[in-house]
């Protein structure tokens, strides 16, 4: 399937999208209300062109049909039910029969694969084992693969590290901040990457930039890969990295992808940036119709190095809900974080806060100090504070005020890392 040719799968694709479109219409009050609603019928969906005749769904629509409105089998079908974490508003529902597990699990195989995994290998799986899709959705495919897993789940710094060096895993799984983290505790602890096996890490749940790969992949001793996935949709797996490293591969014969622009909402060319949107090609739990992610990425078509002629999605830069506005300039953090990175020996632990003290926006990047700088002058603090400002001010464009701290003072994450704090106050 990952080398099938794009014309084949074309036919598979359109074959897969009539069916799950029938489905939707018939099991989901929500599509066929929608479908009903503009007079779109099933036998409207004639080519893959066509799809853009469906209307888009949306994170606020998954939240009204809570929790388990959207659903399309008996509740006897299902096998699994799984949620986001519903931080920002309602959680997001997903439930799954045993014909997506088997899908989920493929397609987390493969993503195994991509990172050179081998059936004698193991995987210290590091996402949280829960609602959370990262844990489990690793662990699905782990096994179907047929390498072990070790199900460490989140936390416990220590452990982690102790069993890193003793059961000598090959691959690390979780979020690039906590693998992060786990470089650091690890150089603090005395040892190196000389000291444990690992020798790739699939990592995702949360953006990061090509600098903090490098940190990772220094830290480590490793080849860090990018993995994507959404509870809405299935979970990690979604798309991953080869070892070629030129954009995530999207599993086409589950999951179809479309880049619109988010303002105006037509379907953009090839290479061009905008939001993805993505529709469930096989998913019979919950059959999820161009769904609006809110990620902002581009597609790239063509047969990769790796051999694989999937499309590959390139690296998620923001979310058009996370970008701020400030002073006018739309800023996304992983431009911050990029200009951070840049500056060498700038640690990768920052946060950022966003205040409007009087009429203007204030952009304030509190940076801890890296052990190895801690004692330096008072000089050479500033001449840090400077470049780190004047590096991120090119990258957004905007003057930023930067703010040294203690190493170890900004709080750590071994789930998402919260890299924002706003305090403005819109009313």
């Amino acid at each position: 399937m990952e080398c099938m040719d794009p014309e084949e799968r074309k036919e598979l694709q359109l074959e897969r999208l009539k069916k799950v479109v029938k489905l939707a219409y018939d099991k989901v009050p929500f599509y066929h209300k929608k479908f009903d609603e503009i007079g779109l019928k099933v036998e409207d969906i004639q080519s893959l062109e066509d799809i853009q005749k469906i209307p888009f769904t949306t994170k606020d629509d998954l939240r009204a049909a809570y929790p388990f409105e959207m659903v399309a089998v008996p509740p006897e079908e299902i096998e699994e039910i799984h949620a986001s974490s519903g931080t920002t508003g309602t959680a997001t529902v997903t439930c799954y029969t045993k014909e997506d597990i088997d899908i989920w699990a493929e397609i987390s195989a493969r993503a195994i694969g991509m990172a050179e995994g081998e059936k004698r290998d193991k995987i210290q799986n590091c996402y949280g084992y829960g609602l959370f899709t990262g844990g489990f959705g690793i662990d699905h495919g782990a096994r179907k693969f047929g390498a072990a897993v070790i199900p460490m789940s989140s936390g416990n710094t220590k452990r982690q590290l102790e069993i890193m060096r003793d059961f000598k895993p090959a691959i690390l799984t979780c979020t690039p901040s906590y693998a992060m983290y786990l470089g650091e505790a690890l150089e603090e602890e005395g040892y190196g990457p000389e000291d444990i096996h690992l020798k790739t890490g699939i990592f995702g749940a949360e953006m990061w930039t090509e600098e903090m790969r490098k940190r990772i992949e220094e830290k480590l001793g490793i080849k860090a890969l990018n993995i994507y996935g959404l509870t809405e949709i299935i979970g990690p797996g979604v798309s991953n990295e080869c070892l070629e490293r030129n954009g995530m591969h999207i599993q086409e014969d589950h999951f179809y992808p479309e880049i619109i622009d988010p303002n105006t909402l037509e379907v953009l060319e090839d290479g061009k940036r905008g939001e993805l949107v993505l529709t469930c090609l096989t998913k019979t739990g919950m059959p999820i119709l161009r769904f609006r992610t809110r990620d902002v990425t581009s597609l790239v078509h063509g047969k990769c190095e790796c051999g694989r002629t999937t499309v590959r999605m390139t690296r998620i830069t923001g979310r058009t809900d996370d970008m701020m506005k400030i002073r006018g300039v739309m800023v996304f953090p992983s431009q911050i974080e990029r200009g951070l990175l840049k500056v060498s020996k700038a640690s990768p632990n920052y946060q950022i806060h966003v205040t409007r003290p009087d009429t203007l926006d204030e952009l304030e990047i509190k940076v801890e100090i890296t052990p190895e700088i801690f004692s330096d002058e008072m000089k050479a603090l500033d001449q840090m504070k400077y470049k780190i400002a004047k590096s991120i001010s090119k990258e957004i464009g905007l003057r930023v005020d930067v703010t040294l701290v203690e190493p170890g003072s900004l709080p750590r994450s071994e789930g998402k890392a919260v890299r924002v704090i706003d305090e403005r106050n819109f009313k």
